[in-house]
């Protein structure tokens, strides 16, 4: 390492002012496709340098995971010589990304339309919290408030009768999804008319419109036609086996048919007007207290195996812990392994996006804190006496 770049997106440069987590997640993703990522950080580091596990302090798991094709430029913003730097940077970047408030970018001088007296072609890409044509533009947001803003969490929670968090940074993945396909579409537009633009991806409206495909419900009616949210999912819970738990999914009208032909339970099929898939999910409750009544009656093994046999889909319950030994993910080589110039030995999941004439790789393992100061600042032309003046006058930082 480093490796070249064999992506679809190599050649594109981007510039990554983005930290902790919804932003980095995005612009690792144009990284492994292939894009120049030069990600820049406070001397103080990302706050997500300490998140999760790790061998040394500021190279946290987390930060590991969501971090890789990337360069480091460890620099204060706010001092004359660090603005300096920016301005030396944008005019040479197809992509800016950030999470930094808006207000914040304005403050330091380069709000979007600064940047774009720059770089006329510049796409930038700001995730927010909330959009900033409502009243909540100004507050700040993280991966708990969104879920309990959307309704997420109410949902979650719905069997416990107290709102709950999904026990993953949903709200920040999902946005940073929806940032980079926003940073896609930017760049097909700039292809055909050589504009750049802005492009706001905000936290709140982005969930909302995640969860409301299948959860809307009666709401989406006016006036409304029933209760919100989407009965089958609200309802749905592992089945108890004689040995353990079992995920079983009879899908279609012929596979709930064929589940209580092969459970002995042929009477439960017109009982449960299972054949009209109109009143079967207005029954759901009662089918899916049947399906579990009726699972308790086999071994986990026992139901995969008759399953798989006639086609229902059914599944297993991984524990986190035995992830890396699931059959499926062993054959794909879904987890790599890499040596990290300072981490030793570290384990990741592998880009999971294929492409068929340009696969996505990876290059460089998560920078440290400053690593490529000295490497960027050269290539923009500062002379060494320049980098260590910088350095001296804290600056800058480098690894």
């Amino acid at each position: 390492m480093p490796k070249e770049a064999t992506g679809p997106l190599k050649g594109l440069r981007v510039l990554d002012l983005t930290a902790v987590v919804l932003g980095p997640f995005c612009t690792q993703m144009l990284g492994d496709w292939g894009a120049e990522i030069i990600k820049v950080e406070p001397p103080s580091g990302d706050i997500v340098r300490n998140s999760g596990v790790y061998r040394n302090r500021g190279m946290a798991s987390v930060f590991l995971g969501i971090n890789r094709n990337k360069r480091d430029l460890a620099i204060d913003l706010k001092s004359p010589e660090g603005a300096e730097v920016l301005r030396r940077l944008i005019p040479q970047m197809d992509v800016l990304v950030t999470n930094i408030r808006p207000a914040g970018m304005a403050r330091l001088g380069f709000g979007p339309e600064q940047c774009r007296a720059l770089n006329p072609r510049l796409v930038f890409a700001v995730a927010t919290g909330f959009g900033q044509d409502g009243p909540y533009r100004a507050r700040p947001a993280f991966d708990e408030i969104i879920q309990a803003s959307s309704g997420f969490a109410d949902i979650v929670g719905e069997d416990q009768g107290q709102p709950m968090f999904v026990p993953s940074l949903i709200a920040d993945k999902v946005t940073g999804m929806q940032l980079l396909s926003g940073v896609l579409a930017a760049l097909y537009h700039r292809e055909r008319t050589g504009e750049g633009q802005l492009v706001e991806v905000p936290m709140l409206e982005t969930l909302t419109a995640f969860l409301s495909v299948e959860h809307l419900g009666g709401l989406g009616f006016e006036p409304r036609n029933g209760e919100a949210g989407y009965k089958r999912l609200r309802h749905r819970k592992p089945a108890p086996t004689r040995d353990g738990h079992i995920t079983l999914l009879p899908y279609s009208t012929a596979n709930w048919v064929t589940f209580f032909t092969i459970a002995g339970r042929e009477d439960l099929i017109e009982t449960l007007s299972v054949r009209d898939p109109v009143r079967r999910n207005a029954n759901i409750d009662a089918v899916y207290a049947a399906m579990a009544e009726i699972a308790r009656g086999k071994t986990t093994a026992e139901w995969l195996a008759l399953c798989e046999r006639h086609d229902i889909p059914a599944t297993g319950f991984t524990r986190v812990e035995d992830v890396l030994e699931h059959p499926h993910l062993k054959a794909v080589g879904m987890f790599e392994e890499h040596d990290h110039p300072s981490e030793g030995r570290i384990r990741m999941a592998k880009p999971p996006t294929r492409f068929e004439r340009t696969p996505a790789n990876i290059r460089r393992l998560a920078p440290r804190l400053g690593e490529h100061t000295a490497e960027v600042l050269r290539e923009l032309g500062f002379s060494a006496e320049e980098i260590e003046d910088m350095q001296a006058r804290k600056v800058i930082r480098q690894a």
